[in-house]
């Protein structure tokens, strides 16, 4: 049977993938898209959508627990673990099916199967009907990442779960452990916590949310622990020992291994790249802790062949790799392409308290030699924030002192994963703090905060 030739052939249908798919063929290429299970891929699927539907969830029955604090009354305030699930579930499949209807619109072919790179220009996919194979001048990686398996920590799916067992739980847990606490160990440890689980955060670094700023993971942390939650910085699950009804979790801190029973460890100790069986080696990829090399317009330095998204490393955001696959569809098509700077792309935890923020941290400007200016506002000093009962809070920017430049901002509090946009448009405008002085806010509005916090950094805060 003869290939089937197109301009460009994506390997992987998520938030990558997809939006490079959809972006070539706008571009007026032809365009095919492999994807081995489901379009969307883990974003979708299994990562950010799904999650953001559970965490709502819980979100409503905390403020069920307050409503007394509104003057509302709720009697026998519970839920429906299997219906919360369910929810989720229906959520990420609308969005799945949505993405099928978007190929089909912009003209996508869709081949759904396990794609290999049989040699320049030539991916071989086989599925259940058998294998053919498909050429293109251009191939765009987008196979995505997994979560990281630690020796002797490996998901079971009974007691011992991955998120994908989290975001479908056999069981309601009562005594958790969650190891790990970057936004997806937090994101589920802050789910369960609020539905009842008694909740303990191993963390390996000094402090839990690493990549954030010092101050707001010290203040998301004491919030956590104000809502029951333990957790355990500088601390190592060296093994788990398994029972039918609970986990002995042996953790090392200090030196010192104490023994620690659960019924329920959730494991989030990162991600892997999926750059297995791809035939990568035999094309001269270079592969680095199971990431692809590029350079900044995503080529992997065999000509025709790029690496978008998780497969290529941090930061391991769906939002970074939807902006990488238009960028090298543009690049494909002959556009002028700009590359994606990590440090303008924005980070979003939706645990309660909300975590987000863009750009380097108080502490890495600082290594980076800028002499800095720094503002803060807290949520109890705003209207609308106490109006919505959420004033535990805060938001914190970071100025170069020479040159009025916005070098970093980050936040703590309610809806913060929505407001840091407005920092995020700043930078890419190259604002100053002038410029962002001279804004009018509108009240009463949480966004207020961000125009205190800059004016703090100046010594012209208004409302505290």
């Amino acid at each position: 049977m003869a290939a089937k030739s197109f301009d460009l052939i994506v390997i992987g249908a998520g938030p990558g993938g997809y939006v490079a798919a959809i972006r070539g063929a706008q571009l007026g290429l032809s365009v095919a898209i492999v994807e081995r299970e489901h379009l969307g891929g883990i974003c979708l699927n299994w990562g950010c959508i799904p999650t953001k539907a559970l965490l709502r969830s819980s979100e409503v029955f905390h403020l069920m627990q307050r409503a007394s604090e509104f003057g509302l009354k709720v009697d026998n305030i519970g839920y429906d673990l299997e219906a919360v699930v369910k929810r989720s579930r229906k959520v990420a499949g609308q969005l799945s099916g949505g993405i099928g209807h978007l190929m089909k619109k912009n003209k996508v072919s869709v081949f759904m199967g396990a794609a290999t790179l049989a040699g320049k220009g030539k991916v071989s996919v086989k599925s259940k009907d058998g294998e053919e194979t498909l050429t293109a001048k251009n191939i765009v990686l987008a196979t995505g990442a997994r979560a990281r398996n630690l020796p002797g920590l490996e998901a079971d799916g009974k007691r011992v779960w991955m998120y994908k067992d989290a975001l479908q739980p056999p069981h309601m847990p009562k005594k958790l452990l969650v190891i790990g606490s970057g936004a997806i160990g937090i994101e589920f440890a802050s789910f369960y916590n609020t539905l009842g689980a008694d909740t303990t955060v191993v963390e390996v670094m000094d402090r839990i949310l690493p990549v954030e700023d010092e101050e707001i993971s010290k203040f998301a942390k004491k919030q956590f622990e104000k809502q029951g939650m333990k957790i355990m910085q500088k601390a190592v699950v060296k093994q788990l020992d398994r029972a039918d009804d609970k986990v002995t979790a042996h953790i090392e801190t200090g030196g010192k291994v104490t023994k620690h029973e659960f019924d329920t460890v959730i494991s989030a100790v990162g991600i892997v790249g999926n750059v297995e069986d791809l035939g990568l080696e035999d094309l001269g990829v270079k592969i680095d802790r199971t990431h692809v090399v590029t350079d900044e317009y995503c080529r992997t330095g065999v000509e025709g062949l790029y690496a978008i998204g998780d497969i290529a490393g941090a930061p391991w955001l769906a939002h970074k790799a939807s902006h990488e696959g238009v960028m090298v569809a543009e690049l494909i098509a002959g556009q002028h392409a700009h590359p994606v700077k990590p440090e303008s792309i924005a980070g979003c935890t939706y645990c309660h308290p909300q975590v987000a923020s863009v750009g380097y941290t108080e502490a890495k400007a600082k290594e980076l030699g800028f002499d800095v200016k720094v503002g803060r506002f807290p949520f109890i000093g705003n209207g609308k924030a106490i109006a919505l009962g959420e004033p535990e809070g805060m938001i914190k920017t970071v100025f170069d002192a020479k040159t009025g430049e916005l070098l970093g901002a980050h936040m703590v509090g309610a809806e913060v994963t929505e407001l840091i946009q407005g920092y995020v448009v700043g930078r890419q405008l190259e604002t100053t703090e002038e410029d962002l002085m001279n804004t009018v806010f509108p009240h009463p509005t949480l966004s207020e905060m961000m125009h205190e916090s800059v004016l703090d950094a100046y010594g012209r805060v208004i409302h505290m």
